[in-house]
């Protein structure tokens, strides 16, 4: 089967953009850019852990509501939420109703704190984990790599939740720390460009 569709513009996309309209947008502007800005890490790999089991149109469908119920995944709002909290989200028919979801989102509110003081950025540490530039979009069949198989240890160890390999990979993605867009997927050169002027944190 072929990675590709034709867009509405007769331009050749991944073909997953193409199972729901506010893909588009989405997959063009958003999926595999290089992201540095750690609210911003932080709402993708949260968006990406209450995905776990879901399909991502359900998440996408209403991040606009996540965004509200979570203060824009400000972190250091969110490690401070309470039981009262939890519960008061329990009943916000807007987002995800999953408490074990919630709760590892405030918990991993507060390691994101943390990692803050000790590596002075969510970007710096999670940019260590970029893959070999040479990475290539091949089959998109791929749902793990031994760059998120290690990543998600490490974030494990630390203390974070619901941040199994898988997630940990469609989260890379989702950042841009790897380009998967298929070999002739139109955006796949605006990625790459993307990624060639990015300076990467730390560095």
């Amino acid at each position: 089967m072929s990675t590709t569709i034709l867009g509405p513009d007769g331009k050749t996309r991944c073909r997953w953009c193409g199972a729901a309209p506010a893909f588009l947008g989405y997959h063009d502007t958003e999926w595999g850019f290089p992201v540095s800005d750690d609210q911003k890490l932080f709402e993708k790999l949260s968006l990406e852990s209450f995905q776990s089991g879901l399909s991502w149109r359900t998440i996408l469908a209403k991040r606009k509501n996540f965004r509200a119920a979570f203060h824009d995944f400000n972190f250091d709002i969110i490690a401070r939420f309470t039981k009262e909290d939890v519960e008061r989200l329990l009943k916000d028919e807007g987002i995800i109703r999953h408490r074990g979801k919630i709760e590892a989102l405030i918990n991993n509110a507060r390691c994101a704190r943390e990692m803050v003081k000790r590596e002075g950025s969510l970007a710096t540490f999670f940019w260590r984990y970029e893959p070999n530039p040479a990475h290539l979009a091949k089959s998109q069949t791929a749902s793990m790599s031994a760059e998120s198989i290690a990543l998600s240890k490490e974030l494990k160890r630390q203390g974070w939740k619901f941040v199994g390999p898988t997630t940990v990979y469609a989260f890379m993605q989702a950042s841009g720390l790897i380009n998967d867009h298929a070999q002739d997927c139109v955006t796949r050169a605006k990625v790459k460009n993307a990624r060639k002027n990015f300076k990467r944190p730390g560095c």
